[in-house]
């Protein structure tokens, strides 16, 4: 059995939706104790679109994600716990938020 240490959302966004991924983005980095990462505006690992990470602790899993839920404005957002096993975290044990997009999972699989 594996233990969680750590959750990842990824923000999706594009050059439309960059301003409102970036105000989402650091809002919640306002509100929360969590991490947040870089904006990428290229696709980065597995994730097929432009993404902001957020990192955050399990124990906070109950206030983030329910926040994401209500304030996202029709972003996707992507998470995914962190075990050790990248490829069933970015799958088997994924939560979608918006449209499930196709992640790049090669990169788990060499």
């Amino acid at each position: 059995m594996h233990t969680i240490t750590g959750y990842h959302a990824h923000i999706y966004f594009n050059e439309e939706t960059f301003a409102q991924a970036s105000a989402l983005c650091d809002l919640a980095g306002e509100l929360f104790p969590l991490s947040v990462g870089r904006k990428h505006q290229k696709p980065v690992g597995p994730h097929p679109m432009w993404s902001c990470q957020l990192a955050f602790a399990p124990e906070t899993f109950g206030a983030i994600i329910p926040w994401l839920a209500l304030n996202r404005q029709g972003l996707t957002v992507f998470i995914h716990p962190e075990t050790g096993d990248d490829l069933k975290d970015h799958t088997d044990h994924a939560l979608w938020m918006g449209s499930m997009e196709r992640l790049n999972l090669d990169i788990f699989l060499s």
